[in-house]
């Protein structure tokens, strides 16, 4: 079983906090579940990513494409911020932790982003992150955000994040091509 909970700051998010069984041996979870998104296809790939504390990866968001999160080991900053023409949440920018910094319960929530929301994360910890995507790698699908655009307004809870080029180099929102404008998809 698992609280699966829509976002009350982005349409079509969802967040889920898992049933974890535990006993002398460990623990089991279940962190993943198709039925559990009304929008969600079948996830064709997974992604593990490891970064060390004060990275911070995106934004990065897709047109086609989405995304499952669950961060098994160490504490990430998550941020979201709806990129989609026509959502009623268009302009919302969501911020959630996932995982747990070391030594601490993890609750192994993870967090469901359809196509058009712009995600990244800050590693708060050294972290590892898992991710589910519902289509193969497609570069021409690999799009992004400034992560310090002002009308974002994220707060990464890092001082000075270490960037890759590409992350470095992702123009701020007003500056985006509006022939990749990502548009809402209603639910069917």
């Amino acid at each position: 079983m698992a609280t699966i909970t829509e976002s009350a700051v982005i349409a079509d998010v969802f967040h889920v906090v898992p049933t974890v069984h535990r006993d002398e041996r460990g623990f089991f979870v279940e962190t993943y579940r198709r039925s559990w998104f009304p929008l969600g296809r079948e996830m064709v790939q997974a992604n593990r990513g490891d970064r060390q504390a004060g990275s911070v990866v995106g934004l990065h968001y897709h047109l086609h494409q989405a995304d499952y999160w669950y961060v098994p080991f160490g504490l990430a900053r998550v941020v979201l911020h709806d990129l989609r023409t026509g959502s009623p949440t268009d302009g919302a920018t969501l911020t959630l932790d996932l995982g747990a910094p070391p030594g601490a319960d993890n609750d192994h929530a993870g967090v469901f982003i359809p196509p058009g929301v712009a995600h990244g994360f800050a590693a708060l910890t050294d972290m590892t992150i898992t991710y589910l995507v519902d289509g193969y790698y497609n570069a021409a699908d690999e799009l992004g955000v400034a992560w310090n655009d002002p009308a974002v307004e994220a707060d990464w809870g890092i001082a000075e994040p270490i960037l890759s080029p590409r992350d470095q180099a992702n123009p701020r929102r007003d500056a985006l091509d509006p022939g990749v404008q990502p548009h809402h998809r209603l639910r069917t």
